[in-house]
């Protein structure tokens, strides 16, 4: 019988840590089959590694585990700030970033911080600074674009070449 393969790429891998992380049940599921493998004779590291976990977060389960039983694995309400938005206005913004932002009435033509920070601020009345903009980002798997310069030739400044950022001029 055939070992059966799925495509392996960091978009892969990204979309399911997202669908784990998307609500409370499936990551205490995700705990739950972590503890299960260490019981079954398998090391934190190891499971850790499989998980895509750092070792210290499995060994932190185990220990609730111990300490709780299984209402140790479950969420805990946390300290700290609140966050901007819920889940279901995270699947928007998601969704929301498959399409370009000129569909949103944008002039780029490609999602930025700054575009992505005023998108927000318009269709979620979320207003978030620059950095933070690009740290979520990042974190839905996503990287801003730059636009980066096109090499034109001055043959009639001396044959030196600048850089154009825009549009290509046409020939």
């Amino acid at each position: 019988m055939r070992k059966r393969q799925i495509e392996t790429t960091k978009v892969v891998q990204t979309a399911i840590r997202r669908e784990i992380d998307r609500d409370e049940g499936s990551r205490y599921d995700h705990r739950l089959h972590a503890l299960l493998l260490v019981a079954a004779g398998r090391s934190c590291a190891e499971v850790a590694e499989w998980f895509g976990e750092n070792a210290s977060t499995v060994q932190r389960w185990v220990r609730r585990y111990r300490a709780r039983g299984f209402d140790g694995l479950r969420e805990v309400v946390r300290s700290g700030r609140p966050r901007s938005l819920d889940p279901i206005q995270w699947r928007r913004v998601e969704a929301d970033l498959r399409k370009t932002p000129r569909y949103f009435g944008f002039a780029s033509r490609l999602w930025d911080g700054p575009t992505f920070a005023e998108h927000l601020r318009r269709c979620y009345g979320v207003d978030l600074g620059l950095r933070q903009c690009q740290r979520l980002f990042r974190q839905m798997g996503y990287r801003p674009r730059r636009v980066r310069g096109v090499p034109v030739s001055l043959a009639s400044r001396g044959g030196r070449f600048a850089v154009v950022v825009g549009k290509p001029p046409d020939r």
